[in-house]
């Protein structure tokens, strides 16, 4: 299955403020805070809303995926809260609209 093998790091920013990414295997980011949190447990519960232990709380049933098409033509993702907040986005762009898709799946999009 694509990104079990994958690398969770939890870190502070230069405003000492917590983010958290997602490694590939090859070391390539797959996965990224799209913002940063004043609290650890803030950015613990982002990370496994996009994966992370496996999502053990379930979060993010109800949030809405967009796909569409960049300034340079290409592909990436977005994932909405029910409140309308962007709680995950695409760390790149793809080439094409299955690459975009799988990496979105890597981040717990179910279709």
């Amino acid at each position: 299955m694509a990104g079990e093998k994958d690398k969770w790091q939890m870190y502070q920013d230069k405003k000492k403020q917590w983010r958290w990414r997602r490694k590939a295997s090859n070391g390539n980011i797959v996965g990224a805070a799209t913002e940063a949190y004043l609290k650890e447990k803030d950015c613990l519960a982002n990370a496994q809303r996009h994966g992370m232990d496996g999502n053990p709380k379930k979060q993010g049933k109800g949030d809405k995926w967009e796909f569409y098409t960049d300034k340079k033509g290409e592909h990436r993702w977005r994932r909405r809260a029910s409140n309308g907040n962007i709680v995950g986005a695409a760390s790149e762009s793809y080439k094409n609209k299955k690459s975009a898709l799988a990496n979105a799946e890597r981040n717990g999009y179910a279709g």
